[in-house]
């Protein structure tokens, strides 16, 4: 019962925590990348679309969003009368929460001696200590950790990679429990023998909480896999690395092929899960990658690591992430002789917390990515190590006190949280109501290009109201419910400062131009144009 109660305090720390964050992050100018940045909308429009019955046939960049649409809909459903930004706010906090949950996976069970309850709140801290030093606006900002607060920066391969690290080290926590059952006055020689065979089997205690590690470790690479391919770099590929490392008689032989194969098939699985919905996928991933540009990467790179360095809260954040991963290393190198065993659970898991981040930066640079979206396992990844050996602290007495005066602070945190996650997502924006109320009360088909379009097409009545072009017209058709084509022409444009200048056959002059403070509306009433074949 005790241990039940120390698990809901656990999650009710979590939310409040979570909530604290979101409302920090918030109250800076990261709102806008979580309320009102074009790609942050993606899954807020498709849910939107899939709750008002629209007739789907969405194109996606390379990643699907399956999770992520599926929580973001359940949460628009469960909260009918809240507006589409307080739903995504709602959303920035399940992933946080969903994130201290695939943690606490990782921190492995309960134990004499083991406080994997605290340690993974001290991880989920961590984490949100890094999120809260990152204010800028920029998506291109190298802002890692704030952007699980999103619903479209994949906050769903975010908490997949956490739960698949979490499950091979549940996988590996189990042999330990296998030998004791065995019979106390057998013969030590048989005692060694049987234990050997029932931990590389299963055993008699083990095979029933272990397999269906296996089988969710499957599960959760196939989903992963499947809405993300970047899964396989933050996960599958160093997880893989490990484990093969960890089939060396030294550590962990035979008993690390198991989850081995449960990764590779089920990240397998996935990549072939991707074909039949190749339709929906404009980039399968080949377009994601230009080695040739890899010494533009490093400076592309080199440059934002620079600008982070810029800020007293990016020098924080950096000593931060330097720290973990040093312990993650020394972890490594020095596994604590209390977990037992030959080290491998705990070694593990603070291995991945230093190789996931190196390797996925490496890799970025070598394909000559330039996102730093694409280099999220620096934020995550290193927290791992905090729960590697949760070991249990001798805290001053009386303990009871201290809990309780922690958890006052964070509920009265929570509850101090609430109006300024408030007062972001009813922030006034009266240039977009005046493109939407404009556009309602039109009743007549528009268009405008990618990032000036989405935040106020999500905000019609009808979103069909409002065409995704370039700007020759071309229906572009990257990230949007290609239905929206079918309507053939429109008779007004949407422009902002981030438009690309109108190339137009014959260059028509508007009818009217209607100014809505850092949007215009050129109306086109009397002589439509004409919409041209698809793009993406």
């Amino acid at each position: 019962m005790r241990g039940a109660w120390r698990e809901a305090a656990g999650w009710a720390s979590a939310i409040a925590m979570s909530t604290i964050i979101v409302g920090q992050v918030a109250s800076t100018p990261r709102s806008e990348l979580m309320f009102r940045d074009g790609d942050s909308l993606i899954v807020a429009m498709v849910g939107r679309s899939i709750l008002d019955g629209d007739g789907l046939d969405w194109m996606f960049s390379g990643v699907l969003f399956l999770p992520e649409t599926a929580v973001f809909t359940l949460l628009r459903m469960l909260l009918p009368t809240v507006s589409i930004m307080g739903v995504l706010a709602v959303n920035a906090v399940m992933n946080l929460v969903a994130l201290y949950g695939a943690i606490r996976l990782a921190a492995g069970r309960r134990g004499p001696g083991r406080a994997p309850v605290g340690w993974s709140l001290a991880a989920l801290g961590a984490f949100g200590i890094l999120a809260i030093t990152e204010t800028s606006s920029s998506r291109d900002a190298l802002d890692p950790a704030s952007m699980l607060l999103t619903t479209s920066y994949y906050s769903a391969t975010v908490v997949g990679a956490v739960l698949a690290a979490g499950l091979v080290r549940r996988w590996f926590d189990a042999p330990a429990r296998a030998a004791p059952l065995l019979s106390v006055g057998a013969p030590a020689r048989r005692r060694r023998s049987a234990g050997a065979a029932t931990a590389g089997r299963g055993g008699v205690d083990g095979r029933a909480p272990r397999r269906p590690l296996l089988g969710w470790l499957c599960v959760v690479s196939l989903v992963s896999t499947t809405t993300n391919l970047l899964f396989l770099a933050w996960a599958a590929a160093p997880l893989t690395v490990l484990l093969l490392v960890a089939l060396h008689p030294r550590f962990a032989g035979r008993l690390a092929l198991p989850p081995l194969i449960a990764l590779t098939a089920g990240s397998g699985l996935g990549m072939l899960a991707r074909i039949p919905l190749s339709a929906w996928i404009a980039d399968p991933g080949d377009g994601y990658a230009h080695p040739a540009e890899a010494l533009v990467s490093l400076g592309y790179y080199g440059g934002l690591a620079g600008e982070r360095l810029a800020t007293a809260g990016g020098i924080a954040a950096t000593a931060l992430t330097l720290t973990l991963m040093l312990m993650c290393v020394l972890r490594t190198v020095r596994p604590r002789p209390r977990e037992g065993g030959p080290g491998t659970r705990g070694m593990l898991l603070a291995a991945y917390g230093w190789l996931a981040p190196i390797a996925t930066v490496v890799g970025a640079i070598l394909l000559g990515t330039h996102a730093a979206r694409y280099l999220q396992p620096i934020a995550f990844a290193p927290v791992l190590g905090l729960v590697a050996y949760p070991l249990s602290l001798r805290l001053p007495s009386p303990t009871r006190i201290i809990a309780a005066a922690g958890a006052v602070l964070l509920g009265a945190g929570a509850v101090l949280s609430v109006p300024r996650i408030h007062a972001a997502v009813t922030a006034p924006d009266p240039d977009v109501a005046c493109v939407v109320d404009w556009v309602n009360a039109s009743g007549r088909m528009g268009a405008g290009q990618f990032w000036t379009v989405r935040l106020p097409k999500l905000l019609l009545a009808h979103p069909a109201q409002l065409v995704q072009v370039d700007h020759t017209l071309r229906g572009y058709n990257w990230l949007t419910n290609r239905t929206d084509f079918a309507a053939g022409e429109v008779t007004f444009l949407v422009e902002d400062a981030q438009t690309v200048p109108w190339r137009i056959a014959g260059s028509p002059q508007p009818d009217d131009v209607i100014s809505c403070g850092r949007y215009r509306i050129l109306d086109y009433a009397t002589h439509p144009l004409q919409l041209g074949s698809q793009r993406s």
